[in-house]
């Protein structure tokens, strides 16, 4: 089978004026998501998958935004499409921008009716159990009554792992991927030192900088250079940088002068030109709170006993900001819930954002799982 581009692709808005509670208590009268779609829904409905994001990623998951322009493919398009592991010509795909992004989902840049004036720092922190019911309203609106699949890496499987005690009887397969179920206190702090980095840069106003045309844009670049570093191993670093130099000799000073230190500073300015500080602050938050097991005092197993899905769950051996471990504690619960679930630990040098690339073994567990997702959905 050829896997084919599919070529541009036109995100769709869904508004809601249903409130939505919050997991903190703060309602939001009002919200639209911004969403694509892949594929067609079969006459049954039973076809659709649904695609959750990690912290940077939004709802453009495949295609192009810009015809014949590559730089323009979704952030898994080495998955999702035609011929692909997750097959557009067999699935209804969707994926979505969370609320609290910044790629048009309602968030802390849109306007609050209250004030007419951009949320900022008003924008209420929503958790993984938010995103996930507001997923469902979208469900509805699209007519899918139960997802063949829900899939996600990083903050992604988070997602996929709440569906699944949330919503059991609305997911035949949940799919985790370089994901864990809590953060660890190292976690923890990489996110907390990020977000300092934010809230700290004199352009951030309070979370208000809007008002006053400007951007935080150093605490935005040190939080992702700090992120960036955590989602790469040491054995990527040292083949694509070690410690090649710029020039041809030290310089003695504090500029740029080996190549990591080009690459770190290049991902900081990029990211800054495009997110937005305030989701920034959200979505690591989001993170920080996820722990479904906290509602069973601390019992995995209890929790993840209400799925009624089967699961596959994905790590990957150089990844220590997700270990495989973190993924074997999801594997141990769900064997001691009796739940059907399927592990691969994938032997790959990427890192953390191995789940983001195209890795031959890794791509063929995922076409082998889908294989039966189909046969169930046909």
């Amino acid at each position: 089978m050829t896997a084919r581009s599919l070529g541009v692709v036109t995100p769709q808005t869904a508004h809601f004026d249903e409130p939505l509670t919050l997991r903190s208590g703060a309602i939001l009268e009002r919200y639209d998501l911004v969403y694509e779609t892949y594929g067609t829904l079969n006459a049954e409905g039973s076809n659709a998958i649904l695609i959750c994001h990690a912290l940077s990623g939004n709802h453009h998951v495949a295609g192009l935004s810009v015809a014949d322009d590559p730089k323009t493919a979704g952030w898994w398009d080495n998955m999702v499409g035609p011929g692909k592991p997750i097959d557009t010509d067999r699935f209804f795909v969707v994926g979505l921008n969370n609320l609290g992004g910044c790629h048009g989902s309602t968030g802390p840049q849109s306007l609050n009716p209250k004030t007419g004036k951009p949320w900022g720092a008003d924008f209420p922190l929503v958790a993984v159990i938010d995103w996930v019911h507001a997923q469902a309203r979208l469900a509805d609106r699209l007519g899918v009554k139960v997802w063949a699949a829900v899939v996600g890496g990083s903050l992604g499987g988070m997602q996929a792992m709440r569906w699944s005690i949330t919503y059991p009887k609305r997911v035949r397969n949940a799919v985790v991927v370089a994901a864990a179920p809590y953060l660890t206190a190292q976690n923890i702090a990489f996110n907390d030192v990020a977000r300092q980095a934010i809230l700290t840069d004199p352009d951030f106003h309070g979370g208000h900088f809007y008002e006053h045309g400007v951007v935080p844009a150093r605490g935005l670049r040190l939080a992702r250079m700090l992120g960036h570093i955590t989602y790469l191993s040491d054995d990527v670093m040292a083949e694509k940088f070690g410690r090649m130099l710029r020039g041809d000799d030290l310089k003695f000073g504090f500029d740029v002068e080996f190549e990591i230190e080009s690459y770190l500073r290049y991902q900081g300015d990029k990211f800054a030109g495009y997110f937005d500080a305030n989701t920034y602050l959200i979505m690591t938050k989001a993170l920080d709170y996820f722990d479904p097991a906290r509602e069973a005092g601390g019992d995995l197993a209890a929790v993840l006993a209400r799925a009624t899905a089967r699961f596959l769950v994905i790590s990957f051996t150089s990844d220590w900001r997700f270990s495989p471990g973190r993924s074997r504690e999801i594997v141990d619960a769900l064997l001691a819930a009796r739940r059907p679930v399927a592990y691969a630990e994938i032997d790959s040098p990427n890192g953390h954002d191995a789940f983001l690339m195209t890795d031959a073994h890794y791509h063929n567990v995922m076409r082998a799982y889908f294989e039966r997702v189909a046969a169930e959905a046909a």
